[in-house]
């Protein structure tokens, strides 16, 4: 079975800013969060939650995309409409999240998931994926797993509903202090084919009581910009390691 683990750790400066369609952008940086789309020709777009296609002409860094992958991209508008695109850009810098698909939790592999308390610091699906910025304690020493699954142990409530439980697994490190972390969950798996959208229940394990989050998530519908004036700082988990 593969392990997926939370490491390293990367400050970083990201502003979920709002663009126009002047001028006024070009020569600026801009931050925000994208799922790159891999062409037949293996070059790539990024494609901002809002549905908004950016396509890179420039790189300042070396990046090897991979499809579907979320990342944290810092860049700079050059021009309108290429290559069916809403924009040409720069890429200054780009780093990827860590990406995954929920999973079903069994029996085999419960010891793996664990159960460790973890803080949920704000959730929201954007662009078929779930976005989850968390809190929990590291030594800075040994990696985490962070999973979403479906737990196959217990039996659910019928209501219609799809629950989830947000997993984190410590392997029994010391806590020495808080981190923050992101992760991205592709959601196209739990896709009802007679349905538009589902409902999802997702439970999260605090370090004093469970907590859970309703969302709706809606194939295929873009997110509104999510516009911040302030700076935000994300100590993002940016590798997998298996």
């Amino acid at each position: 079975m593969k392990k997926y683990f939370v490491f390293p750790f990367v400050a970083i400066a990201i502003f979920f800013t709002a663009f126009s369609c002047d001028d006024n952008n070009s020569g600026h940086y801009l931050f925000d969060i994208a799922t790159v789309e891999v062409q037949n020709d293996k070059t790539f777009v990024l494609r901002l939650d809002d549905g908004t296609r950016l396509w890179p002409v420039d790189l300042d860094v070396h990046y090897i995309p991979k499809d579907r992958q979320r990342v944290f991209v810092n860049f700079t508008i050059l021009s309108e409409k290429e290559n069916s695109c809403d924009y040409s850009i720069r890429i200054n810098d780009i780093w990827d999240i860590l990406t995954k698909s929920p999973i079903l939790l069994t029996a085999e592999n419960a010891d793996s998931i664990g159960n460790d308390p973890v803080k949920v610091k704000s959730i929201w699906i954007g662009s078929d994926f779930l976005n989850v910025d968390f809190l929990f304690n590291y030594n800075g020493v040994k990696p985490h797993a962070i999973n979403l699954v479906k737990n196959t142990l217990v039996t659910p409530p019928d209501d219609g509903k799809i629950h989830l439980e947000f997993r984190h697994n410590s392997y029994q490190s010391p806590s020495i202090r808080l981190y923050e972390g992101f992760v991205c969950f592709d959601l196209k798996s739990l896709r009802v084919p007679t349905a538009d959208s589902v409902q999802l229940k997702i439970k999260v394990k605090e370090w004093d009581r469970e907590k859970t989050f309703d969302l709706v998530y809606r194939y295929n519908e873009t997110a509104p910009l999510r516009v911040k004036s302030e700076k935000h700082i994300y100590t993002i988990s940016s590798n997998e390691y298996y």
